[in-house]
């Protein structure tokens, strides 16, 4: 059974996500100090306290230019931090989340050169694994 995934609402599970899912391939998260600095390097000066400040609801209030330096950070556009509607910044986090497994991410690399034909082939074995574990098609 597939749970409901919930979108996140407020500035703080927003940057939460981001942090969960935005980091570089076979570690964790960044530290609040590798966030900083790299925001710093580019011309926005913020510390690493007040992006922990920030993730953790103690402050609320960012300037826009935070905002935009953070949005560049994380790779993501600062209207995904203002805008209800998320749902596209969203599916490209999902599937950034999903490309860090390293089994999907070569098999995704792998078919990248495949013809339609092959895509298609590959789309048809992956839809009846899914079947097979029980697991929602494509269309639902």
């Amino acid at each position: 059974m597939v749970a409901e995934r919930q979108e996140p609402r407020s500035l703080t599970e927003r940057l939460d996500r981001l942090f969960r899912t935005v980091h570089p391939a076979n570690r964790g998260e960044y530290t609040y100090e590798e966030v900083a600095s790299a925001i710093r390097e580019q011309g926005t000066m913020i510390s690493h306290t007040y992006v922990w400040q920030l993730r953790k609801g103690i402050r609320d209030n960012p300037t826009k230019r935070h905002l935009e330096a953070l949005a560049s950070f994380f790779g993501v556009p600062a209207s995904y931090f203002l805008d209800d509607d998320t749902s596209a910044a969203d599916a490209q986090l999902e599937l950034l989340a999903t490309l860090r497994d390293d089994p999907v991410r070569s098999l995704a690399l792998r078919a990248a050169e495949l013809s339609p034909n092959g895509l298609a082939a590959i789309r048809a074995m992956v839809e009846h694994a899914r079947s097979v574990e029980g697991l929602p098609s494509e269309e639902t």
